[in-house]
């Protein structure tokens, strides 16, 4: 009879070892589980964030303030402005 109860005793206290080490895992992965969805969160609201500044940086007036201040662009005017006329070729010279 004691051999039976030292066997269910050891039974009673692995089975015990193995229900605290599931509930330390549980807490563990989520623990995980709640970082990971909190670093989720934070990465949206950056990606977010970052859309909105890029929408910001090109509206139609910063573009022509960057041309014009950085690459010194300036509006064609009739003035500057080079006309190219196509000319047919004439169809006695050419080759046949």
């Amino acid at each position: 009879m004691t051999r039976i109860n030292v066997l269910l005793l050891m039974a009673l206290l692995a089975s015990c070892l193995a229900l605290v080490r599931s509930a330390y895992e549980s807490r563990r992965v989520f623990t995980e589980l709640d970082r990971a969805q909190r670093e989720q969160r934070q990465l949206d609201a950056d990606h977010t964030r970052l859309d909105a500044e890029r929408q910001a940086q090109a509206t139609p007036r910063l573009v022509e303030k960057v041309a014009r201040e950085k690459l010194r662009m300036s509006t064609a005017t009739p003035a500057i402005t080079a006309y190219v006329e196509d000319v047919p070729a004439n169809t006695a010279t050419a080759p046949r």
